[in-house]
Parts: C-alpha cells; sequence; structure tokens
C-alpha cells in the first residue's frame, strides 16, 4: 500500500468523501432541519396517531415515542388535535403526555390550554395542570335544545306575593 502523500489526487478525494458520507448522514439524522413525522398504531383497528415534530425519539424497549419542538398532534379516532412544546405517547399505558403551552382541540370546539396534560385514550380522560400562578383554561361546547326559544328545562316561576297592609 502506498503512502497518502503518494496517492493520486482522486484516490485521495473517494478516501475522503467514503470517511465523510458516514459524518454526513449521522448529521442529518441528529441534527434535522424539517419536521419529523411518526405515525404510531394506537387500536386493534390500526387507527392512526400521527405525530410532527422538530426531534422524535422512540425508546423500544419501553415503547415510549418523545417528540420534541413545535408538536403537532393528530388523532382522528378520537377526534383530537394538539399542540405543544413537547409530547410523550407511552403505548404500553395508553397515554399521551403534553408539556409546554398545551393547546388541545376536539370536534366540536371543544377546547383545552394548559402547561401540562396528560390523555387517558382508555378512559377518555384529560388531566390538566396550569403554570405556576396560572389556571388552567377549558372551553366547553354546550347543546341547547330549541323549544321555541326556550330551554329544555325552563326555570321555576316565582311566587306572587301580596303586599302587606299596614297595621293599625
Amino acid at each position: 500500500m502506498m503512502p497518502c502523500y503518494q496517492l493520486p489526487m482522486s484516490q485521495f478525494r473517494r478516501f475522503g468523501l467514503a470517511l465523510m458520507l458516514p459524518v454526513v448522514l449521522l448529521g442529518a439524522f441528529a441534527f434535522p432541519t424539517q419536521l419529523q413525522t411518526a405515525t404510531a398504531q394506537t387500536s386493534k383497528d390500526n387507527r392512526p396517531l400521527t405525530i410532527r415534530a422538530d426531534v422524535q425519539e422512540y425508546d423500544a424497549k419501553n415503547q415510549v415515542i418523545t417528540a420534541r419542538g413545535n408538536v403537532q398532534m393528530l388523532y382522528p379516532s378520537r377526534q383530537l388535535q394538539a399542540t405543544s412544546a413537547q409530547a410523550q405517547y407511552f403505548s404500553k399505558e395508553r397515554r399521551i403526555d403534553f408539556s409546554g403551552n398545551v393547546y388541545i382541540l376536539q370536534q366540536g370546539g371543544n377546547s383545552i390550554r394548559a402547561e401540562k396534560v396528560t390523555y387517558l385514550i382508555d378512559e377518555g380522560r384529560f388531566v390538566a395542570l396550569p403554570q405556576s400562578n396560572r389556571q388552567v383554561e377549558s372551553i366547553y361546547m354546550i347543546e341547547e335544545s330549541d323549544n321555541g326559544g326556550q330551554t329544555a328545562t325552563p326555570a321555576p316561576s316565582v311566587p306572587q306575593t301580596r303586599p302587606l297592609k299596614p297595621s293599625n
């Protein structure tokens, strides 16, 4: 084998390219420039949960997906959309933990804003915590039945009272 200072320039470039290629590929995966998307199967019916974020990691041993940075989650079978700074999907526990400026919107207009929200998928339950010295905000769309402009159960009527007669 010839010493590297005696290699022709074309072979030297190929050798450098061969060394640089793994570094470039590793950099592309470690520092992505575009949003990454992951789709997790969440039930036996294979209904997808789609996650978009700047960075995503998957822990195969614990079956946990962690998404960080501009997280957007779409879960059509639960009629749910969410945004946050970070989200973790725990597939074994069937739980999603959101943190950092969380906003969750359900079809029909119900929404919740908080610093941290845990969604228990099988129970269909949200547990929300605010930032320090703040509150959680929820908006619920309540359907009113229309009976000629009245609510389904009218308010009770106020009994009529007679004026008191002055006593002598």
